[in-house]
């Protein structure tokens, strides 16, 4: 009977086109799936979306459409992003779902009818991008422990649930399951930073936005993202707060790894077993906190414009290039690094030059020899019993590998193996055995040995590059691809009639050229026609009054002079500059645009700022005069 293996990612936010450091995740646990469909395991593989909240409603109105169009677009991208690097699951779950809203309010119910949780007011600071709230012992440098951006002074009322009730239990459930946080640095953290300093009660509704699953029993408050948002795990496979669970969920739960990222450890170490203890419901028996992909070396972040997708990537590398990279350069528990010069190295030593070149010319000489007929004639020496038992070796080191979800390290493994038969066709010579008819019989060993040893390396290699090892596979023309197939070295077809047209699997990257069109490209779409830099109408403007957007915190809406003329202009910097602060400033502002409604309100023109991702600053003048052109 197979056993169950149950894998899950977070669910991604659906704040815009997920980047290759977001898709890195997926592919990581896809991989992991992978892996232990081929050992044989019944895998349920859950992803999905997180599509409530304040930034999604603010996002929507920005763009002048329906919430819920607004994620269901975003969404088709998420999953095109997924689908293009080959990822497999089994359902993808989204928080807007019928079922998983019913079973939230259901949950919030359950929490306050037991005492869980209870109704009060939030006074605090509180970070809109990351929608949390923190204590000022919290921050970092006055900023967002998180996320590293600003955060504002918001009172509202609401839900809170008690953690500290759950506390001193999911302590000892640590100490207890030494593997239940992994890495064993983020458990360290979790320990030392929150849980033994004590918990603070978590606030679990707002009333500050409507996009959310409203409370049924008092619809003025939505629930916030930590019960909707983490509840997916078991709403995905049928979970009912009354009882009535699918038997999915009673044949998959408890999941054997949370897939997370490093960041949001927290949220599902702390937060998400307190609620699945207040549900009574067993604890998954790992979380596992990934490290970043970073471009270069620092965080990949849209607001810095260092962002890379998927979709380019694999249009410049193929699918299992960029599987491959991501994969083997990110270990297990240090943030990997993400370059296209360090694509191409990657790809052209590893993949062409060690593994395609491996295979390509193993069938070639197979073909050349031998015909495509390669018999295991058994005239062994010591270097084919070496190469056996490295195959096997590597076998069993890539399950020990596994099982810890060191994924990297298992695809190193393997590769080593790949180098081993490469030295081992320069020290076996076919080449020579192949010009003496006595020889044939020894022939036919080396080659069989190779063509076994590129069998069991494209059978391992398959849950990280699949569509190469099918195409490795294939151009073997063996039937044994199963994991059973690897207890014995020796298991390939004998006669085995391998492909007379072997095919490269991977070409070359001419990486001086790929760069120049890169940088070519970048340069030629950040420029713009002159023409159309002239057609702006950039003046000084003094600020004569300013107030804040009555439906929208981090908005500003400010009366300017600009000389002939006074415009009205909406902007974003509220969390940056208070309405008094504003008043009197002479800045630079354009003022023939269109004009636009910004929730509701008109907009005439835009105040220039200087932006990081950080913090934001006006652009201001002492001397220039009101009206005065900028050129």
């Amino acid at each position: 009977m197979k056993k169950p293996y149950y894998i899950s990612t977070a669910i991604t936010y659906t704040s815009g086109k997920p980047h290759i450091g977001n898709i890195y995740e997926i592919i990581l646990a896809d991989s992991i799936a992978r892996y232990h469909r081929l050992i044989g395991d019944d895998v349920y593989f859950q992803t999905g979306t997180d599509e409530h909240g304040q930034k999604t409603e603010d996002k929507a109105k920005e763009a002048g459409v329906d919430t819920q169009k607004f994620v269901d677009s975003i969404v088709e991208l998420i999953q095109a992003q997924e689908k293009i690097v080959n990822v497999e699951y089994d359902k993808f779950v989204r928080t807007t779902d019928s079922y998983h809203k019913l079973q939230v309010q259901k949950m919030f119910k359950k929490f306050y009818e037991q005492g869980d949780i209870y109704k009060g007011e939030y006074e605090g600071l509180y970070c809109k991008p990351c929608e949390s709230f923190y204590t000022e012992s919290q921050l970092v440098d006055g900023k967002c422990p998180d996320c590293g951006r600003e955060v504002t002074q918001e009172k509202e009322e609401a839900y809170f649930f008690k953690m500290s009730k759950y506390q001193d239990r999911l302590i000892q459930h640590i100490k207890d399951n030494p593997y239940f946080i992994q890495p064993e640095s983020r458990k360290n953290e979790m320990l030392n930073n929150f849980l033994l300093p004590g918990l603070q009660d978590l606030c679990v509704s707002r009333t500050s936005f409507k996009w959310g699953i409203p409370v049924d029993f008092d619809p003025d408050h939505v629930v916030y993202v930590w019960i909707d948002a983490l509840s997916n795990y078991i709403t995905g496979i049928g979970y009912d707060v009354d009882g009535n669970n699918d038997e999915m969920f009673n044949k998959y739960w408890p999941a054997d790894v949370h897939l997370i990222g490093k960041d949001i450890l927290r949220f599902h170490t702390i937060y998400w077993p307190i609620m699945l203890m207040a549900l009574d419901i067993e604890l998954p028996k790992q979380v596992f906190g990934h490290p970043w992909l970073m471009m270069g070396d620092g965080k990949m972040s849209k607001s810095k414009g260092n962002v890379i997708y998927a979709d380019d990537l694999v249009a410049l590398f193929g699918v299992d290039g960029v599987r491959y990279f991501v994969l083997k350069e990110t270990p297990f528990s240090n943030d990997g690094s993400i370059t296209y010069e360090l694509l191409c190295e990657r790809i052209n030593n590893d993949l062409a030059n060690i593994l395609g070149n491996l295979v390509n010319r193993t069938l070639i000489m197979s073909n050349k020899y031998l015909e495509g007929k390669v018999i295991n004639t058994k005239v062994n020496e010591d270097i084919d019993l070496e190469i056996g038992n490295l195959a096997l070796t590597t076998k069993d080191k890539v399950v020990e590998l596994m099982a810890e979800l060191k994924v990297a390290d298992a695809i190193g493994e393997i590769m080593n193996l790949v180098r081993r038969l490469n030295k081992y066709v320069d020290e076996s010579e076919p080449w020579l055995l192949g010009k003496d008819e006595t020889k044939k019989d020894r022939l036919n060993t080396v080659l069989y040995t190779l063509l076994e040893g590129v069998r069991y390396s494209a059978i391992l290699l398959s849950p990280f590059i699949p569509q190469t090892s099918l195409n490795i596979l294939d151009q073997l023309q063996t039937k044994k691809r199963n994991f059973d197939s690897l207890l014995d070295f020796g298991n390939l077809e004998s006669p085995i009639i391998v492909t007379s047209k072997p095919t490269i699997l991977f070409e070359r990257i001419d990486s001086e050229k790929l760069l120049q069109g890169l940088n070519k490209e970048t340069k030629e779409e950040n420029r713009i026609p002159i023409d159309d830099f002239n057609k702006l109408d950039i003046k000084i403007g003094k600020v004569l009054s300013c107030e804040k957007h009555p439906s929208a915190d981090k908005l500003l809406i400010s009366q300017i002079d600009i000389g002939a003329k006074t415009i009205q202009v909406v902007s974003g910097i509220a969390n940056y500059y208070q309405p008094e602060e504003m008043i009197g400033k002479k800045l630079v502002v354009i003022t023939n645009l269109l004009e636009v409604k910004i929730r509701d309100v008109i907009s005439q023109g835009m105040i220039l700022v200087a932006k990081n991702e950080e913090s934001m600053e006006l652009l201001e003048v002492e001397d220039a005069k009101v009206g005065d052109l900028v050129k």
